[in-house]
């Protein structure tokens, strides 16, 4: 049964059958702004790598000097023999930096979340989370044996009906993304932080896409709105602005020390390896150093923004280098994304059942090391590709019936 169910699903082969399937597609160069895809180079507008830090110099030298040290691999977990002295510089280099006790790595931050989540609330307590979180939130309150309640999208007074509901003497978790990683837009971190201390709640969020992007120094959303106090506990990625593989969760000494002994997906998981800590440790060092790059990152996204909202695009309610452009139709999204690959460059696609075929978007993102003239030149090309599809015709309808 198993085989013939396999078998049954179809749907990427039906994509690729048209020849719309923009997944999996193979890079054959380190992760700039312009990369090579089957030789030819591409503009890269769909990465992760907010400053830009991937390929820089000082990343590498941290990474192939840990790798002369200290090996490839741990060969094994944190809990046992896989936890070395540069994973604990690292550890109390992000706790500092995000204004906590202490911290903790896990292999990915995937995993952050999974363990966290899983382990820190109990069968009668509740993890409260915002519709549009990240999957691994959605996955780590699975895996609780909590009550696990959900409210619309950065809506608080749906917020404080689903905080109504909750029993008063047990612990309520709200677990909520600092920067939405599709729609661009941040939390409203005050508004819940009100609703926190009223109900007696405890906050928890996942910065993966703040972290390097808002803040002091990249320092993430809580420190954005001054808050790092009214949150309980910070997640954040290293895969993003910090240039590696990993995440971590900060918060007091006492929950760290929890979760230490409890989080499964941390006791029972491979440490990350040594030039992966090395790189994290090396890239907290260039935010801390070169505060000109996030302010490049912000003078890129600004001018996208400007010129993506003088095209006609919707871009949504983002504040950040995640701009969603709508094009509101599965079918427009997939191909609006291959002719652009064909154009030459690269943007990700996001269509249902991730998100509602009426919300299907590209989501456009900057660098710090992108330079205006590569913003002009992919935009450029999303309008000269949109306007063959129509989209910017229907774009004026939306927002007017919205």
């Amino acid at each position: 049964m198993l085989k013939e169910r396999m078998k049954a699903y179809d749907v990427p082969q039906r994509i690729q059958d048209v020849g719309l399937y923009p997944y999996f597609r193979t890079i054959e160069s380190e992760q700039d702004t312009v990369v090579k895809i089957k030789g030819k180079d591409v503009l890269m507008f769909g990465s992760n790598s907010y400053l830009g830090l991937t390929i820089h110099p000082k990343i590498k030298e941290a990474s192939k000097k840990a790798i002369d040290k200290y090996g490839s691999g741990c060969a094994g977990s944190r809990f046992l023999n896989g936890t070395l002295d540069l994973h604990i510089e690292l550890e109390d280099r992000l706790a500092k930096f995000v204004g906590k006790e202490g911290a903790l790595v896990f292999s990915t931050g995937f995993q952050v979340n999974l363990g966290v989540l899983s382990s820190i609330t109990g069968r009668h307590d509740y993890i409260i989370i915002d519709e549009l979180d990240h999957a691994c939130l959605i996955d780590g309150s699975r895996l609780s044996f909590s009550k696990v309640l959900k409210y619309r999208h950065n809506d608080m007074d749906s917020l404080e009906k689903v905080l109504q509901k909750c029993e008063a003497d047990r612990i309520k978790l709200i677990a909520v993304d600092g920067v939405f990683s599709m729609e661009g837009d941040l939390v409203k971190l005050p508004e819940i932080a009100q609703l926190a201390e009223k109900y007696k709640a405890n906050i928890m969020v996942d910065d993966a896409h703040g972290l390097g992007v808002v803040g002091r120094n990249g320092r993430g959303t809580a420190d954005h709105f001054g808050l790092t106090d009214s949150v309980d506990l910070i997640m954040g990625t290293f895969s993003k602005s910090l240039a590696s593989i990993g995440g971590f969760i900060a918060a007091d000494n006492d929950t760290i020390n929890y979760l230490k002994h409890n989080a499964r997906s941390l006791i029972f998981s491979a440490s990350i390896a040594p030039a992966n800590a090395a790189s994290a440790i090396a890239a907290l060092d260039l935010m801390e150093q070169e505060p000109e790059r996030l302010q490049k990152l912000w003078d890129n996204t600004n001018y996208a923004m400007k010129l993506l909202k003088e095209a006609g695009f919707d871009t949504g309610h983002s504040e950040t280098p995640i701009i969603p452009i709508f094009i509101r139709d599965d079918f427009k999204t997939f191909n609006i994304t291959k002719m652009l690959l064909e154009e030459g460059v690269f943007v990700n696609p996001v269509v249902s059942p991730a998100v509602a075929s009426s919300s299907s978007l590209l989501r456009f993102s900057l660098m710090a090391t992108h330079e205006f003239d590569q913003i002009e030149e992919a935009i450029e090309k999303i309008t000269k590709c949109a306007n063959k599809l129509g989209i910017l015709e229907t774009v004026g309808q939306w927002v007017h019936e919205g």
